[in-house]
């Protein structure tokens, strides 16, 4: 009797894929890593002083300071670290955001379908028309400035497209056998769409929150950088705003830091995103 061996399951066999390309594995440290400098800021272990002078104003990079100083001679070390705090509280907090609005509506409109699919598709195809960055500053004109406000507007900017996609995927999935099987037994509305369909389209929404990060990520350096965003902590398009001036005094460090992390951090998710969209979907198997 031959024995075949039992099925990985999905998500195992994702792991498998991502850590079987050292790029990707690069990407997770970096994420990782950026994740755990956020949460020791957070919790005051490390870049608690900021604001406090460590130094003269606009110290080169040197031993004593690893980044140099600002203008009022703090570290840029310390205010990269508090950026780094600020962009993965967003991140989240915006995918989070994100990730419930657009699932709620993507899955109500492609199970119920009729009016509310209609009314549904009309609402987000409304918000999708005006420019996002016209629709993220006249939002945080109303909101006020601060990070709720941050999170609040960039979370209303960006479900839409997650929400197509879901609706897709549950109006495909809705009439399918394994949907008509749970009715049959007598599975409610509900638990046929929260214990059979959601389920089998979670892999869209992993892959549209490794993208929703990195877009609330950019989209808050813009905000901050416009003076719309953070103004009681550092973030890094405060910096990068206040390196404007400094550039003309041949001072680069603050800019140059700033932008950096910006960078490795966007650039890690990409990749990341890249790879679990190959190894999620399903259409690309065997390619």
């Amino acid at each position: 009797m031959i024995v075949h061996p039992a099925p990985r399951s999905l998500w195992r066999e994702t792991l498998r894929q991502l850590f079987q390309k050292k790029l990707t594995i690069v990407a997770l440290v970096v994420i990782f890593t950026y994740t755990s400098v956020a949460l020791l800021a957070h919790w005051g272990l490390i870049a608690g002083s900021w604001n406090t002078e460590v130094g003269s104003s606009y110290a080169a990079p040197s031993m004593q300071h690893w980044l140099g100083t600002d203008i009022f001679g703090r570290s840029v070390l310390a205010k990269v670290i508090k950026g780094t705090e600020v962009a993965m509280s967003v991140g989240f907090s915006v995918g989070l955001i994100s990730i419930t609005i657009g699932v709620a509506l993507g899955a109500l409109a492609g199970y119920l379908g009729g009016i509310v699919d209609e009314c549904i598709v009309w609402f987000y195809t409304t918000v999708a028309s005006i420019p996002s960055i016209m629709l993220l500053i006249a939002l945080t004109f109303i909101l006020g400035k601060g990070i709720l406000a941050v999170y609040i507007a960039l979370g209303m900017t960006h479900w839409v497209d997650l929400c197509r996609l879901i609706r897709g995927e549950v109006k495909r999935h809705r009439d399918r056998e394994y949907v008509q099987a749970a009715a049959a037994l007598g599975a409610s509305h509900l638990r046929r769409l929260c214990r059979h369909i959601l389920p089998n389209v979670l892999h869209i929404v992993v892959v549209c929150f490794s993208l929703i990060f990195q877009f609330a990520i950019k989209s808050e350096v813009i905000l901050s950088y416009l003076g719309l965003g953070m103004q009681d902590s550092p973030s890094w398009g405060v910096m990068i705003d206040d390196a404007r001036v400094e550039l003309t005094r041949g001072i680069w460090w603050q800019l140059t830091f700033a932008t950096l992390a910006m960078f490795l951090i966007v650039l890690a998710f990409n990749i990341l995103s890249d790879a679990l969209r190959d190894a999620l979907d399903p259409k690309l198997k065997g390619k």
